[in-house]
């Protein structure tokens, strides 16, 4: 057995919540610029803004010793990071870790599964928005769809079960592919879900007008499949649905039409190193400094993240009909 945290530093926030699972972004820079992510001209960090491989294995040490028990890696692109396997590597040692998960875009997966495994990667998240080659690069606006499906069939070769599709339904753009979306994760041995595109950063459509809401997806899907409603859970937000006859699992994520913070037991570290302790509010706490002056000291850092707890908030707002989005930064800037 790993080892567990005593009671005195676990991550309980005031509301009674565990936090046991933290994202950790690696980077803000990404081989794609989809849409509902990133701008059409992003300017990335400079290198020394960002936290330094080392600073995110140390964070993520100081994490898991503190009673996490999951830890997700993205972006940006995770996988454009160099070095970025020294890092799973590193993760995938730890004691007490249950599970080390992946969010990609898929476009380096053909390259790298296979030692992705090898490092103790437990699964894979894979956004795919779209199966048509020429709506899939509307979408991304450089992505090679060709490529993304050539991951997918590498992870499987490479032993990942249960990876999961992640997809935006965007009205207009791609809302009729769900059925399409869903059948090639049933093809494929695949979980899919099905995220309400979140009113993040000043990006250049209306979200009033764009965001499917997951019931009208469900109605949809449910004309087509049978779906048997699960209490099943993967530590996420997302509510799960099953096909019988199939392995695959249906989630629905939906922080507009069901807010689902009452168990929210998770924080987003950017890869600059600000501890947001919600995806929809900007509460934050800058662990870069603590990192960097004290570099063989971890107590002000394990002080600042139980202290954080106490801010955490009880729950988002998104309000689709606000003008302005509710928070003001691109989904690239907290990995999702």
């Amino acid at each position: 057995m790993g080892m567990t945290a005593s009671n005195s530093t676990a991550l309980i926030d005031r509301f009674g919540r565990r936090v046991d699972y933290i994202r950790l972004s690696i980077t803000d820079r990404c081989d794609f610029r989809c849409v509902y992510c990133m701008g059409e001209d992003m300017t990335f960090l400079p290198r020394e803004e960002v936290l330094s491989l080392e600073e995110c294995a140390r964070l993520v040490r100081v994490f898991v010793s503190m009673g996490v028990q999951k830890v997700r890696i993205t972006g940006g692109e995770p996988l454009v990071r160099k070095n970025a396997l020294w890092l799973f590597e590193q993760i995938g040692t730890l004691p007490g870790l249950r599970e080390q998960v992946l969010t990609t875009n898929g476009s380096q997966l053909d390259q790298y599964a296979t030692q992705l495994k090898a490092a103790g990667v437990h699964r894979i998240n894979i956004s795919l928005d779209s199966l048509d080659a020429e709506r899939f690069r509307k979408i991304t606006r450089v992505g090679d769809l060709t490529k993304v499906l050539r991951g997918i069939e590498a992870a499987r070769a490479a032993g990942f079960q249960h990876t999961k599709l992640n997809c935006v339904l965007m009205r207009g753009i791609n809302d009729d592919e769900a059925p399409a979306l869903v059948q090639f994760a049933i093809d494929k041995q695949l979980d899919i879900a099905f995220i309400e595109e979140m009113p993040l950063g000043e990006v250049n459509h209306s979200r009033g007008s764009s965001c499917v809401s997951n019931d009208e997806t469900l109605q949809q899907l449910q004309q087509r499949y049978t779906l048997v409603s699960s209490t099943e859970t993967t530590g996420g937000p997302a509510r799960y649905w099953r096909i019988p006859g199939t392995e695959t699992r249906v989630g629905f994520i939906s922080p507009h039409s069901h807010n689902f913070c009452e168990a929210c037991n998770r924080v987003r570290i950017t890869c600059k190193g600000e501890l947001y302790l919600c995806l929809g509010q900007e509460d934050m706490v800058d662990l870069m400094p603590l990192l960097r002056n004290h570099p063989d000291d971890d107590a002000p850092l394990r002080a600042a993240i139980l202290n954080a707890m106490g801010i955490k908030p009880k729950g988002h707002d998104f309000d689709l009909r606000r003008a302005e989005p509710a928070v003001v930064r691109f989904m690239s800037m907290t990995g999702g």
